[in-house]
């Protein structure tokens, strides 16, 4: 009992209380997270200029094609962490913890190794504007060489989550943001780094913020002290996490491959389209958070529910959470459409008024489609937390096509609004299967309740289930 009490179990009580409950400090701690991502683009825009804005906002299709297979994969470890929680296996626990760390450790190194060595290659293969191309490649080097970094802080998070605590990445997010401001200004406006000093800062604030969470990972939790035989690892134990975890990551990359061909579209179109759409898509992942923090909450609601084979649980949880997304998503498409332009102006100044109108444009087309968005994070989120990999890696192939087909055809013949149009094209081309695929697994769930759903197996020879 005593390794469980910093933890918290999402298998007993009201669904849709725990789920709201739980997502209020992932919606405060995500907030954070892109306040400390948008601090570059803010300080950088306000304080260099448009040209230097473009340079960090050019980057961005690149950087979410490797911090998002980070966050994916990471994420993906999880979830098989969560069902062993939920199963009320201690033992488990601690091994599939082992397995994150070495996993991610060895993802640590490949992925800087290929980020570092082709970072500037891709930005002349997608034709950045040869002014902006030094300044763009001094950024994203940068934050190649600090991908460690983003893998300890996003692998403790997401443990931490699938143990039921959502509050603690919070605090360390706001350590972090609070910090990255702090650099991005001595950097930028003490020390004249520019882009590159903005790069820094966000690298050494995320590194803190994960020692920091490290620290308190093992001092605040004991069912993560491992010992040495924790880490005698099977070939079957470690694929269990490989077939949740690569997926989850390739689907992530998969959809930014999306993203950096609508950047090639941009980047043809000039700086001041560049801008445009960097600022406005700042703007537009706030407002899409609480959509990805209800989907977010879903996968360790519903890994919890699964390893303690809650299977009724999950069907309610699903609905009662698809409701409240919605819900939030008509909220806040409706405050970007009213005041956009306002908030614009924090990123361009009041001076750039075609920068601001394309921006505007931008966030019309996609808070349409908020609601559509709001669905695919539950169901998404839902099928993963079942350890399901390849309908939501599909899904990612139909972001990919619909973004190409965006950036090809859209872009070409409609300019700057065919470009925005790229990702609500996205969302659609993704909910469909997504909803799809929910649909034949909830039947299939029903009727293994009415037959008597197996118990959790344990993967581990030899290995006991406990009762929490």
């Amino acid at each position: 009992m005593r390794a469980f009490r910093m933890t918290k179990t999402l298998t007993s009580g009201n669904p849709a209380k725990l789920i709201f409950l739980f997502t209020i400090p992932l919606l405060i701690g995500n907030l954070f997270q892109q306040f400390y991502n948008m601090a570059d683009t803010l300080i950088v825009g306000r304080t260099l200029g448009v040209e230097a804005l473009a340079a960090v906002g050019c980057t961005g299709g690149l950087m979410f094609f490797i911090l998002g297979f980070v966050i994916g994969f990471t994420a993906g470890l999880a979830i098989i962490t969560a069902q062993r929680f939920g199963a009320g296996r201690r033992r488990a626990v601690r091994r599939s913890f082992a397995v994150c760390i070495v996993l991610s450790s060895v993802m640590t190194v490949l992925l800087t190794a290929v980020s570092v060595a082709f970072a500037r290659p891709v930005l002349e293969l997608l034709q950045t504007p040869p002014e902006i191309l030094e300044a763009a490649h001094a950024y994203i080097i940068v934050i190649s060489w600090g991908i460690g970094a983003a893998m300890l802080f996003n692998l403790l998070s997401n443990v931490l989550r699938a143990l039921g605590d959502s509050r603690t990445p919070l605090y360390f997010l706001v350590l972090a943001c609070v910090l990255n401001i702090a650099l991005d200004l001595a950097l930028i406006l003490r020390f004249g780094r520019g882009p590159g000093g903005a790069a820094v800062a966000t690298v050494a604030s995320q590194l803190v913020a994960g020692l920091c969470c490290t620290a308190y990972v093992f001092k605040r939790f004991p069912i993560l002290r491992l010992t040495r035989a924790d880490w005698n690892m099977s070939r079957r134990y470690l694929w269990a996490h490989i077939r949740v975890a690569l997926p989850m990551g390739f689907q992530a990359s998969i959809i930014a491959i999306g993203a950096i061909l609508v950047q090639f579209a941009l980047n043809r179109l000039g700086a001041q389209s560049v801008a445009a759409f960097s600022a406005a898509q700042k703007i537009d992942m706030v407002a899409t958070l609480p959509m990805m923090s209800f989907g977010i909450t879903m996968a360790t609601y519903v890994a919890q529910n699964y390893g303690a084979r809650n299977l009724e649980r999950i069907r309610r949880g699903v609905l009662q959470c698809n409701l409240m997304s919605v819900g939030f998503s008509i909220a806040v498409a409706s405050a970007n459409i009213a005041w956009g332009p306002e908030l614009i102006r924090l990123f361009v100044g009041d001076g750039e008024k075609e920068v601001v109108s394309l921006a505007q444009t931008y966030l019309n087309i996609n808070a349409s489609m908020y609601w559509v968005l709001a669905l695919l994070f539950v169901f998404r989120y839902t099928l993963q937390g079942l350890g399901q990999s390849i309908v939501p890696t599909f899904a990612g192939v139909m972001e990919l096509c619909m973004r190409a087909l965006a950036a090809i055809v859209l872009a070409r013949c409609l300019g700057f609004t065919g470009a925005s149009m790229a990702s609500p094209a996205a969302w659609i081309g993704s909910c469909v299967p997504l909803a799809i695929a929910y649909y034949f697994t909830s039947r299939k769930l029903a009727r293994s309740m009415k037959q008597g759903f197996p118990p959790c197996r344990e993967e581990e020879p030899g290995a006991v289930r406990q009762a929490a």
